[in-house]
């Protein structure tokens, strides 16, 4: 799961507003923002095997950052980090808390079963990522549906569709050059995660630009 974990950062925005797109975009990214720094670090590991279908990834121990009992941990802290922090408004901090915790809802869909249900325990995933097509509709599907409830709400403000659409076409282009190039055999050196780390961090970027308010439609 890449782009489609983006739609519950834009359904957020359309159920709350007052919530800036960056913060959602990193929240819903945010255990994978962590993971790409525990790779730098060797905290986390994981490699590669082209051979498999859809994702090359062999996940093989991330604890830290997408076991069950984390995503709670990683959820309450990016809310109260909202809160105090950015000073956010209570339920705006709240809808950022649940962007977190979705990642690991939508991981469960796609990935092998390599998510722990707690530490050293159980791992989990349905393995959609064995199915490419049904797994591409799905993030596509799920993007479509965040997208078109927040462009619903930005209508309800008086607010253009057109940077939604941009935020949109820009997520699924980088899908589509996530798919043209997939991570070499082995194990993730550092400078991958460097890397994913980097387009993590340009999303949240772009998030911030299509969140302007732009012109009145």
């Amino acid at each position: 799961m890449f782009v489609g974990h983006y739609a519950a950062a834009l359904a957020a925005k359309a159920i709350e507003p007052r919530a800036p797109l960056w913060t959602l975009a990193a929240g819903c990214q945010l255990v994978d923002i962590g993971w790409s720094a525990f790779i730098i670090a060797g905290i986390e590991r994981a490699s590669a095997d082209p051979t498999l279908p859809g994702s090359s990834l062999i996940l093989e121990h991330m604890p830290w950052t997408h076991s069950l009992p984390m995503t709670f941990v990683w959820s309450a802290g990016a809310a109260l980090l909202a809160l105090v922090l950015l000073r956010l408004p209570v339920w705006a901090s709240v809808m950022i808390g649940v962007s977190v915790a979705s990642h690991w809802l939508l991981d469960f869909l796609v990935h092998r079963p390599d998510l722990e249900l707690w530490f050293g325990g159980d791992k989990v995933g349905l393995g959609w990522w064995n199915y490419p097509v049904p797994e591409q509709a799905l993030e596509i599907g799920l993007l479509a549906l965040g997208g078109g409830a927040w462009i619903a709400s930005r209508k309800q403000i008086a607010r253009t569709a057109w940077p939604a659409l941009g935020f949109m076409a820009f997520l699924v282009a980088l899908q589509i050059v996530a798919m043209l190039q997939p991570q070499p055999a082995g194990p993730l050196p550092p400078q991958a995660g460097v890397t994913i780390l980097a387009v993590y961090l340009v999303v949240v970027a772009v998030a911030a630009l299509a969140d302007a308010r732009g012109k009145r439609a």
